[in-house]
This record gives C-alpha cells, sequence and structure tokens, in this order.
C-alpha cells in the first residue's frame, strides 16, 4: 500500500467502527505503521469530515510530538507511538471507547480465559492497564506494563486497544476485544462461569501460532 493508500484506510476504518457501533463521535482514535513513521488520526475531527491529508505524520525514532501535516495528532499520540516502538511486530493500532470493554474497564477487572479466543491476544487473560490521565506518559506506561506479551488491553476508566499485523487485523481484533468482553460481562451476570485452565490455554496458544492464512514459498513444491 501507498501512504495515500494508508491515509484512505485509516479513514475507512474511523467511519466503520463508527457505523458499527465500536465507537462513537471522535473518542476513538487509529494509527499505523508506514516506512519509519507512525500515520495517526487528528485530534477532534468527525470522522465524516476527514480528508487523507488531515492524517498526522510522526516519526517513530523520538519520543516527541512533533508532526508533520494540517492538522495536529490525536491527544492519545503517545501510547501510539510507545506501542509501535515496543511492539516492532505490529503495525496498526485501534483504539476506541466501545461499549462492553469499556464497562468491564470501569470494574477494573480482567477478562480470563472464559473463551478460548482470548489466546488471540497472546495469553491467558486480557488485562486492564492502571489509571491515569488521558495523553500521558503515564498511560503509555501502564498501558506497555498491561500488554507486555499481549496484543491487546483495556484501560481503566477509559476504553481498549488492540493492534494487528496491519489495519485490517487490528480492526478485526478490536471487534473480537469487544465481543469477548460482551461474553465476558453477560457470563458474569449468569453466574457459575468456567474459567478455562492453564493447561488447555497453553494448547489452544500453542495452536494460534499456525492460525490463519500463510503465505506459501513459490520455490515450495506442491
Amino acid at each position: 500500500m501507498t501512504e495515500q493508500d494508508v491515509r484512505k484506510k485509516i479513514i475507512e476504518l474511523c467511519l466503520l467502527m463508527n457505523s458499527t457501533g465500536l465507537n462513537q463521535g471522535t473518542s476513538g482514535n487509529i494509527s499505523a505503521r508506514y516506512d519509519g513513521a507512525m500515520l495517526i488520526t487528528p485530534s477532534g475531527i468527525p470522522y465524516e469530515q476527514l480528508n487523507p491529508a488531515d492524517i498526522a505524520r510522526m516519526s517513530l525514532d523520538d519520543v516527541g510530538g512533533e508532526w508533520d501535516g494540517p492538522c495536529k495528532p490525536s491527544s492519545e499520540w503517545d501510547f501510539h507511538k510507545s506501542i509501535l516502538r515496543a511492539k516492532p511486530e505490529q503495525n496498526a493500532i485501534i483504539h476506541t471507547h466501545s461499549m462492553f470493554a469499556t464497562i468491564v474497564s470501569i470494574a477494573r477487572d480482567t477478562i480470563p480465559a472464559c473463551h478460548y479466543m482470548i489466546a488471540a491476544f497472546g495469553g491467558h487473560t486480557v488485562e486492564c492497564a492502571d489509571y491515569a490521565t488521558f495523553g500521558t506518559a503515564e498511560l503509555s506506561a501502564s498501558i506497555l506494563r498491561a500488554m507486555k506479551d499481549r496484543s491487546a488491553c483495556l484501560l481503566a476508566n477509559h476504553g481498549m486497544i488492540a493492534c494487528g499485523k496491519d489495519l485490517d487485523n487490528a480492526m478485526w481484533a478490536a471487534v473480537e476485544l469487544e465481543t469477548l468482553a460482551k461474553q465476558y460481562y453477560y457470563a458474569k451476570l449468569a453466574g457459575d462461569m468456567v474459567i478455562l485452565p492453564n493447561d488447555e490455554m497453553a494448547l489452544v496458544l500453542n495452536k494460534f501460532k499456525s492460525y490463519g492464512q500463510v503465505s506459501k514459498d513459490v520455490s515450495e513444491k506442491p
């Protein structure tokens, strides 16, 4: 994808996450790694008004807040940049204030292995990052702790973050995390929740290593 393609894709996914109820207003934000830089949604502009040029570009070589473009980046640029710097295997980030992930985050709860799809995020749980004011370095540090060996987390009294190898994969992950949060919320209400044991989750995590499609080596014979 060209940089222009990535900018258009970010806007497309912003509109999608709002139209599907995964987010509301301009509370969420999306970023993607591109050519050693980060492309990120601007601060406070309704998604339907966005143009590709409005997506801010920030260097990943420093920890500062300088940007290229006519619009300043999302107020949450610090944690987007921190995650991309710390996790080179992740290339896109979706942050939303989705309903059920946010409800669970308000309870400051960890989502346990109530469903085997928890393994899609790299561990036996999805952790909840300790609360810190939005846009601060303290929040970024809290998120990195919660995302150790994980590709997603909840943010206490705030929302959720999901990462992916590309923008489509990150959006899939955000939808999956919201689904798990909803299942967990209702399972707690129903009572008698059964959590999958660690040995089963270890098996599932191993199976997830080969989950999905992989590119076939063109030199490989059928």
